[in-house]
């Protein structure tokens, strides 16, 4: 349903700014009954990686980059519709970017994905401090936290969130990922005891088949 001209089309104009040009493409593909992972997959993710990699080789701005974001994170609401209409199954998730990430974009799909599961999910957003995120823990006792890591210079922030959830909740089940695990070793994670790194989309739902009904009390 994405062919390479309609992607590089819409590149063209998140990399311009066109929210409107941007908006219309979002909104045929959804009126042709796309589903939500090739939209996030194949259009936004893809897209947005492309600007980063841009960014890092100099060829545009850091501007650019936080522009296609914001326009991105404004497109995802357009998909609400295909998310929200989902029976709900009786399970909750808390998802958040670990201390010092301020990529928050892939956080938010996983949440997304998780509602379209049927999950009741509540997202923290970007940079959340552990002591926050230990509040909305008791508040909240989710059956899952989803943890997202964009920057592999990051890994000692996501190690002392686990172990602060890990002081409280001992066998809560954490499924973390992001690009920094491009980056990391594959081992990275062994330490943990009910911590899966989750590297896609049909991962994710796959895991979500196996899930058990504790909450890690």
């Amino acid at each position: 349903m994405i062919t390479e001209a309609l992607y590089q089309e819409y590149l063209s104009l998140l990399l311009e700014g066109n929210k409107a040009g941007c908006a219309r493409i979002v909104a045929k593909l959804i009126a042709d009954k796309i589903d939500l992972e090739t939209l996030y997959l194949a259009l936004f993710k893809r897209s947005l990686y492309e600007i980063g990699d841009m960014w890092a080789d100099n060829k545009v701005s850091v501007a650019t980059e936080h522009l296609g974001t914001a326009i991105t994170e404004g497109l995802m609401t357009q998909a609400y519709p295909l998310i929200f209409r989902q029976a709900h199954v009786g399970k909750k998730a808390v998802v958040a970017c670990v201390a010092n990430e301020y990529h928050q974009i892939g956080g938010k799909m996983v949440a997304d994905v998780l509602e379209l599961c049927g999950w009741d999910t509540y997202f923290l957003g970007a940079n959340v401090p552990d002591e926050g995120l230990m509040t909305m823990l008791q508040d909240k006792k989710p059956h899952l936290l989803c943890l997202s890591l964009s920057l592999s210079t990051n890994i000692g922030h996501l190690d002392q969130t686990i172990r602060h959830v890990r002081g409280q909740w001992a066998k809560l089940p954490i499924f973390v990922g992001g690009k920094a695990f491009d980056a990391l070793p594959a081992n990275v994670l062994d330490a943990y005891t009910h911590v899966k790194l989750v590297n896609s989309f049909p991962d994710l739902k796959a895991q979500l088949l196996h899930f058990g009904d504790h909450r890690g009390q």
